[in-house]
């Protein structure tokens, strides 16, 4: 039996196969291309069997030819046919089996970045950094490269190159060092109401963030900033705000190294909604027998422009406000209502309006149509001041000089009222009254013309009775 022709891919074993018979028995050596194979010389990479045969290990490129067999014993030699070796080298162009990893490092930090390509034949791997080699040229290594980067200040792109015969390729890491992060663009309002501000803005920072924060204030309140944190998006709607009033507001931006400077500030306000108060001590007094003054102090809460008032006025308080007497006012905090019936009490009601709708109406006031007389004692208070007493406070009417005070209280809503007369102050106190009862009170004031209108009614209880039963102690 001769060889027969053979492929083999470089680094694995060939055997070439051969057998011979005789008398006596025949030995075999082996050529390769007409030179005769020692296999002592290869350092037992090739071998000849006790078959005959010729094993190869890792073969090599050298190993390809021609191979012949011969048998020789004392009655001749005999030459097998000739067979071929190839030895095939399998060429595969460079590929990155581990990819470099982008990073992100504090200031100042430490990172190693590994990259590792593969190939037939295997390929050298450098490191470059724009167009600086940082890899020696005659310290390349095969397959693997390690980047070692210490003490890092800067952001940069780190390549790393991967070239054998077959080609070149190339992948990109990234290190980040860590910085706050830029301040956002100005915020841009784009839809206000009354009680919200819509804004949108540029982030302002080419590596994204954690979230942002807004901070706002009103222009006429002092005190702390209000805050807005963990927003994703660059647009956002601040809600719970004051109607028609100024604000001011910042936007910063959050990352994992903190929260950096804040946006120039916008200033915006909010739209106008109907006031949210009534009118303030509201007064009514006669400038002559059909003919009165009302006038008043602006809401606390106007939520906007008051574009004017609205004066409700009646002899039938018990009716609907709509079938009241009505009367419109600019924006002046006081008008004249005349052709009034004489000796009447007349019930008055003020509201304030913007440009959106109308407030609420204020308490009702009662104006006597009699010349002189004096309006209502205002902001008429009650409160408790022991079991048996209540301290009642008021603010004077104005205009007319007060000669006495008229007060008439009554025990719950049932039984008789009681008048006192005093003279003129601004508080009283009721004594001789039963502990934890409830007590009415009205008051008006007198001046020589005669009483002006009696206030609403005002209800406090007396405090309970601090004195306790005792019982005996069983035993």
């Amino acid at each position: 039996m001769g060889p027969q022709l053979k492929v083999v891919e470089r680094t694995r074993t060939a055997t070439m196969l051969c057998a011979a018979s005789g008398n006596p028995d025949p030995e075999i050596t082996w050529f390769k291309d007409f030179l005769p194979v020692d296999p002592s010389a290869s350092n037992g990479r090739i071998k000849q069997l006790r078959s005959g045969g010729l094993q190869i290990e890792s073969s090599e490129e050298t190993d390809q030819g021609k191979y012949e067999c011969v048998a020789s014993n004392s009655a001749g030699v005999r030459y097998s046919s000739p067979a071929n070796l190839y030895v095939r080298v399998r060429r595969v162009a460079p590929r990155f089996s581990i990819l470099p990893v982008s990073h992100e490092i504090m200031p100042g930090g430490n990172v190693n970045i590994t990259c590792v390509a593969v190939g037939s034949p295997m390929p050298y791997v450098k490191w470059m950094q724009g167009a600086e080699d940082l890899t020696p040229e005659d310290d390349m290594p095969v397959g693997r490269n390690v980047l070692e980067l210490t003490d890092v200040k800067d952001s940069a792109n780190y390549t790393c190159v991967a070239m054998s015969s077959l080609g070149v390729i190339e992948a990109v890491a990234q290190i980040t060092v860590k910085s706050l992060p830029k301040a956002p663009g100005t915020p841009v309002v784009t839809e206000t109401t009354a009680t919200s501000i819509t804004i949108t803005w540029d982030s302002g920072n080419p590596d994204p963030v954690s979230y942002y924060v807004i901070e706002y204030k009103s222009k006429s309140q002092d005190g702390p900033y209000q805050i807005k944190e963990d927003i994703t998006t660059t647009r956002y709607s601040i809600g719970g705000l004051s109607p028609n009033s100024e604000y001011e507001i910042w936007v910063s931006a959050v990352n994992s190294i903190g929260q950096g400077p804040p946006s120039e500030a916008v200033l915006t306000r909010t739209g106008e909604q109907a006031p949210a108060s009534a009118p303030r001590n509201v007064q009514g007094r006669m400038l002559s027998s059909s003919t009165m003054i009302i006038q008043w102090e602006e809401p606390v809460e106007p939520n906007g422009q008051i574009r004017g008032y609205r004066v409700y006025y009646t002899m039938e308080p018990e009716q609907p406000v709509s079938n009241w007497q009505k009367h419109n006012v600019d924006d002046s905090l006081l008008t004249t209502v005349g052709s009034l019936l004489e000796d009447e009490t007349y019930t008055v009601r003020v509201l304030a309006f913007t440009s959106v709708g109308d407030g609420p109406l204020s308490d009702p006031i009662q104006v006597k149509t009699q010349q002189g007389v004096p309006g209502q004692p205002m902001n008429f208070r009650a409160e408790a001041k022991t079991e048996t007493s209540i301290v009642l406070s008021w603010s004077p009417p104005r205009q007319e000089i007060i000669v006495k005070y008229e007060l008439l209280y009554k025990e719950g809503d049932h039984s008789k009222e009681v008048l006192k007369n005093f003279e003129p102050t601004t508080s009283f106190t009721v004594e001789g009254l039963k502990p934890n009862t409830e007590y009415v009170f009205r008051l008006a004031a007198r001046s020589a013309l005669g009483l002006g209108a009696f206030t609403p009614e005002v209800r406090e209880r007396t405090l309970q009775s601090s004195r306790c039963l005792s019982f005996p102690t069983l035993l």
